[in-house]
């Protein structure tokens, strides 16, 4: 059994501890991940964005999704793995939404699904839930309907705005999801949602109130082309790489790599072997070894 499940993360949050979550896309990185000791991986349709160069999360596909998701799953031995649900993977019936929640946990082996939406996705999540699979919900900005906000604005301004974000928080958890993402929500806001649901509350640019916090795992190690207002640089891995690549980039082209150290050497023929082999014909050769 894994150390990270829903009630161990629920357990968390009656005893006030902090929930880590990152994203995650690839089996190396979730290795690294679950050892570190992060309570749960995100495997965000953000990988639109961050592994295949789209200007939003909008193409991304399930077949993406379940590649990627399986490949995190099979590098945790602990942390608890939600795999995200993409664009029209679940708004256009109950029906779809199931058939295609129940994929995501079959063919990846994950411990959640996540999909966003409030109100309106609440038949989805009800559904969903009877089916045995626990749901994450994302409520705030969300990134798939960011055509509809005018981009990817704060939500939750003003007194509307904050009842929109409530209502749309408190809805999902009658609905029955075991957490909710809340995201660009004004911390205030956000921690009033916090206090009123029963649920995990997953802040990303919601402040410091929320049950936990999830980043993009390469904004915060400084990887991306540029840093939203709310993501801290916890490492400045992408020049690290940066100087690596242009590192070995300078030894192949001036032959220093590789050295001895980095060859079979000692496996390597006697000169009087290389000799005769150098002094056949190519004919002869591919006769011989009837290539």
């Amino acid at each position: 059994m894994k150390q990270n499940t829903i009630v161990t993360l629920a357990d968390m949050k009656a005893r006030g501890e902090k929930i880590s979550q990152l994203t995650c896309y690839d089996y190396s990185t979730a290795r690294l991940m679950d050892q570190a000791g992060i309570n749960m991986i995100l495997v965000g349709d953000s990988l639109g964005m961050t592994m295949q160069g789209y200007s939003d999360t909008i193409p991304v596909t399930m077949e993406e999704m379940i590649v990627y998701g399986r490949s995190v799953v099979r590098g945790c031995e602990n942390t608890f793995v939600v795999v995200d649900m993409p664009f029209m993977s679940y708004q256009a019936s109950v029906e779809q939404a199931v058939v295609n929640a129940g994929r995501l946990m079959k063919e990846t082996g994950c411990d959640a699904v996540k999909l966003e939406g409030g109100r309106e996705a609440c038949d989805q999540i009800r559904a969903i839930t009877a089916a045995g699979i626990p749901v994450c919900a994302h409520v705030g900005m969300t990134p798939q309907s960011h055509h509809a906000f005018g981009g990817f604005k704060v939500q939750g301004k003003g007194e509307e705005g904050a009842a929109r974000v409530l209502a749309d928080a408190m809805a999902v958890q009658a609905a029955g999801a075991f957490a909710v993402v809340l995201e660009c929500v004004p911390p205030k806001l956000a921690a009033l949602i916090t206090r009123k649901l029963d649920i995990i509350t997953i802040g990303i640019g919601a402040g410091a109130a929320c049950d936990g916090q999830v980043l993009v795992w390469q904004d915060m190690l400084a990887m991306g082309p540029f840093t939203p207002k709310f993501v801290k640089h916890f490492a400045q891995v992408g020049q690290i790489m940066t100087d690596a690549f242009q590192a070995y980039d300078a030894e192949v082209k001036d032959a220093s790599f590789p050295a001895p150290a980095q060859t079979y050497a000692k496996s390597d023929c006697s000169d009087e072997i290389l000799e005769r082999l150098e002094g056949r014909q190519s004919a002869e050769l591919l006769k011989l070894y009837s290539l």
